[in-house]
């Protein structure tokens, strides 16, 4: 035998005829680009030791379009039909995907381990099976434990099941079954044998995604995938996985509170950004029909640092207590952090306060609270927050009854936000008496029962809060 080289008539190591070539790369977790050597920055993305190992097969004929591709249309000559939805039965689930599920459509939810992603899928089908013909993919859990989980919340059993984690199984199930509705729980643990890496890696999440989309939108059902997250709180897997299906629905809120909240970051079929929430039971997920109620436990007494915001999540306006609580800094760099608030956005507040306002904070410690594990993302709570602050650092509450929106430049005016005069009946709806608004979102008429002031700037709205 000669050394570095291989006998003719013998085949390497590990190969058998027929295998199809096999070659090394690096696929980044966060855009799914490719590379054919390691580097320390992502190429596509720019993002830093995102680059994981992955071996392909080079299989001609293995991709294929997700729709079906045919000869060249106009558009003017396309029946646009308005695709009917499948409504799972559960009200605050409805909100979120749009009105309902629709055929075809591919849904991927993510959330934290616990938090009731399975439970909340399980009382879907066990709704939906009175209606249509549903399906349940497991590969996480035994049958014994789904059926156990079932009779806990007292939930109708009557539905097929499969534990099974090969990607061609699960196919050839679907095709014979031919449900309406079907639940892979969850895409980490599907494998496909046209790949050699692990179940749960960038390839094998991305070509199992791919396959069962595509399956969907042949068959003209509707699948529901769970996605499981990071320690960031992102989808595992590569963001083209975000790219392929139809909806993204993430899970919010405390493992050690009952309340759960279901966010759409991206739905083809209904609007962005809806907000569901429900309260966890001991007969499962119960959708919460007045969610601004939850969010205004407060206290008898009114508090120093305590501020009502009219958010808008979605479509829904939504009434959320605002805390923020000032000290004395004991070092040389003040702390400044929030809970469900962005970080950042709390530091421009601060430097337009003493800018604009004359309200210096450079030696104060802020924490800035949102109540119920919400998170709000929207300008909206710019006004509120900086009210908020004030009344913490002046030691001075705010009244109950007064409810605030607006966002603050960087010029200290205050701009107009969406949806103003749906944000004001909604207060006004929950017995608030005061609302502190934009001018530019001033109501043209009178709203019963409640007292609105507009303000164009910052040193109004202060000039407001002194008067208080």
């Amino acid at each position: 035998m000669i050394l570095g080289k291989e006998v003719a008539g013998v085949c390497p190591r590990g190969y058998k005829p027929g295998m199809a070539k096999t070659t090394t790369t690096y696929v980044c977790s966060q855009c799914g680009g490719q590379t054919s050597k390691w580097q320390g920055q992502c190429p596509h993305c720019l993002a830093w030791n995102t680059l994981a190992e992955s071996i392909q097969e080079a299989r001609p004929g293995r991709f294929q379009a997700l729709a079906a591709s045919g000869q060249v249309v106009r558009l003017s000559a396309v029946q646009a039909v308005e695709t009917p939805r499948l409504a799972t039965g559960l009200a605050e689930f409805d909100r979120v995907l749009g009105g309902g599920l629709v055929g075809g459509g591919v849904v991927l939810i993510g959330g934290d381990p616990g938090i009731g992603k399975s439970t909340l899928l399980l009382q879907a089908l066990a709704e939906l099976s009175a209606r249509a013909k549903t399906f349940y993919v497991s590969g996480e859990e035994s049958a014994a434990q789904i059926a156990l989980r079932g009779r806990r919340l007292g939930l109708s059993t009557d539905i097929p099941l499969l534990t099974e984690i090969r990607l061609e199984s699960i196919l050839a199930t679907l095709k014979s079954e031919q449900p309406q509705i079907a639940v892979i729980d969850s895409i980490q643990t599907v494998y496909t044998e046209q790949l050699q890496s692990a179940p749960g890696s960038v390839a094998q999440v991305r070509e199992c995604a791919q396959e069962l989309t595509r399956h969907a939108k042949q068959a003209g059902i509707t699948i529901l995938l769970v996605g499981h997250v990071t320690k960031e709180g992102t989808l595992a897997g590569p963001r083209v996985l975000e790219h392929i299906v139809d909806t993204v629905l993430y899970f919010e809120g405390d493992t050690g509170s009952s309340f759960r909240l279901i966010r759409a970051f991206k739905n083809r079929y209904g609007a962005v950004n809806e907000l569901g929430v429900f309260a966890m039971t001991d007969k499962g997920l119960k959708g919460v029909n007045n969610p601004s109620a939850l969010f205004l436990n407060r206290a008898e007494h009114e508090a120093p640092g305590s501020c009502v915001v009219v958010a808008q999540e979605g479509t829904r306006p939504l009434l959320v207590e605002i805390q923020a609580l000032l000290d004395n800094a004991h070092g040389g760099n003040p702390r400044r952090l929030t809970v469900g608030l962005d970080g950042n956005r709390l530091a421009m507040l601060l430097a337009v306060l003493h800018r604009h306002g004359g309200i210096p904070c450079y030696d104060q410690d802020v924490f800035v609270n949102a109540v119920g594990g919400v998170r709000i993302a929207e300008p909206a709570v710019d006004l509120a927050v900086a009210m908020a602050v004030v009344s913490s650092l002046r030691n001075k509450p705010i009244p109950h009854k007064l409810a605030v929106f607006g966002e603050i430049g960087l010029a200290g005016e205050i701009r107009p936000v969406q949806r103003g005069q749906e944000r004001l009946k909604e207060a006004a709806k929950l017995g608030f008496t005061q609302a502190l608004c934009p001018k530019a979102n001033l109501p043209k008429g009178r709203i019963a029962g409640m007292e609105v002031r507009g303000v164009a700037s910052l040193s109004e709205a202060l000039d407001y809060f002194r008067g208080l």
